[in-house]
């Protein structure tokens, strides 16, 4: 399989348009709106434009840490040229592997454009109201969807945590919730013939290496990429990044495939925590995860 670009970007990633909105109109009316029923809505410059994001389903928010939030992965991306890129089986240890298994299948234009017009059947539009539930402190699903007539997106709160009796939430939130459920899972079940994801940069975001008590962290393990934290993501919380490519992404991907989640990580004579974030064929530098923050 040949991949193009490399990877990145978590929670609220700026979706490049696919083209500019589409205004053709039928013969002998110049400037119709067009039939989306009938017409294509992923449009030729679009296709152009292989790393493109089509679609997106992500996180945003949530009770969790700031290096979390600015390593999360989006749940999957389908590109217009055809790749999804999804977050494949984890082990079930702890700590877990250092590296995310990422993973790319291919589906045709075809039917990028198909799933396109499912999310707007599945009600993926601006300012929808799917309502709040009565849960705290959980992620909202985003959902994404960028085409030659512009960008929709929801963030819905809870999607997959709210009760089916919450009080809070009428009778037509809980069919549109269950509708986008339903093409969200058809989504992240895409891709049987899915093959490791090489990306073409590797972020790692580092932070005060603390000693977790649990006596699982291992030995410190000397850090073989340009010298660690890098810039600042979240000065507040100690959270920085540093985005390496070339050799010195191989080096880095090499170590890190034999490290856990929790390994000490020894660079300027500190030691690190780092959790690495591979960037999506969208994404460049750790720009990118700043804006997802």
């Amino acid at each position: 399989m040949t991949l193009t670009r490399g990877l990145l970007t978590a929670a609220a990633i700026p979706i490049v348009l696919l083209g500019a909105c589409a205004q053709p109109g039928t013969s002998g009316e110049a400037g119709a709106a067009p039939d989306r029923a009938t017409s294509d809505p992923v449009t030729e410059s679009a296709r152009a434009d292989a790393d493109a994001v089509v679609l997106r389903v992500q996180y945003r928010g949530g009770f969790v840490p700031p290096q979390f939030l600015a390593g999360r992965l989006p749940l999957v991306s389908v590109y217009a040229d055809g790749r999804v890129i999804t977050e494949g089986p984890t082990t079930l240890i702890y700590p877990g592997p250092a590296l995310p298994n990422l993973q790319v299948a291919r589906i045709t234009p075809e039917e990028v454009t198909q799933l396109a017009a499912e999310a707007t059947e599945a009600g993926v539009k601006t300012g929808a109201d799917f309502g709040r539930p009565g849960v705290a402190d959980i992620p909202s699903t985003v959902v994404t969807v960028t085409t030659g007539y512009g960008t929709e997106t929801v963030a819905v709160e809870a999607l997959n945590e709210a009760q089916p009796d919450d009080g809070a939430l009428t009778a037509e939130n809980k069919a549109d919730r269950e509708r986008l459920k339903t093409f969200v899972g058809k989504l992240t079940s895409l891709g049987a013939d899915a093959q490791p994801y090489a990306p073409e940069e590797v972020a790692a975001i580092a932070r005060p290496w603390t000693d977790p008590g649990d006596g699982l962290a291992g030995k410190p393990v000397t850090w073989p990429g340009p010298r660690l934290p890098g810039e600042a993501l979240n000065a507040t919380a100690g959270v920085n990044c540093l985005a390496v490519t070339g050799a010195e992404k191989d080096a880095v991907l090499a170590a890190a495939a034999k490290a856990n989640q929790q390994t000490p990580w020894e660079s300027g004579g500190k030691q690190w925590s780092v959790t690495f974030r591979p960037l999506l064929p969208d994404e460049s530098g750790c720009a990118s995860l700043r804006r997802a923050e």
